[in-house]
């Protein structure tokens, strides 16, 4: 899935997207590293996790509309940023982002997705 569809709407008194039977699911298989599936709630079995992560799909490279899309946003685009332009990535996110979210929820966005980001590299 290359964007958030609207039959997995985030459900903010549960804090994550839930399928039709209020099922979490995840919509960025990039962060996460396996494609989409029901493993969990399903007893899919697991994919083969040696294998590299799926890369961010156009879509998902886009600014998206909605504050609880920003920290996906956001690792799509510092991954597909190379090691040596990691630093220019993120001001370039930081100053698109802040055109259209309030500067303190980009930040707060930053410092989680950097915490991750910057130690898997």
């Amino acid at each position: 899935m290359s964007r958030p569809d609207r039959q997995f709407a985030y459900d903010p008194a549960v804090g994550w997207r839930v399928g039709r039977g209020g099922t979490a699911v995840c919509v960025h298989p990039y962060r996460v590293g396996m494609p989409p599936g029901a493993y969990a709630s399903a007893g899919v079995p697991l994919p083969d996790l040696s294998l590299p992560a799926p890369p961010p799909s156009p879509e998902a490279l886009e600014l998206p509309t909605e504050r609880e899309d920003l920290e996906g946003w956001l690792v799509a685009t510092l991954r597909m940023a190379s090691q040596d332009q990691i630093f220019t990535a993120v001001a370039w996110a930081e100053r698109v982002a802040t055109q259209r979210f309030a500067s303190g929820d980009v930040v707060a966005a930053l410092r989680r997705v950097l915490s991750v980001e910057l130690a898997r590299r």
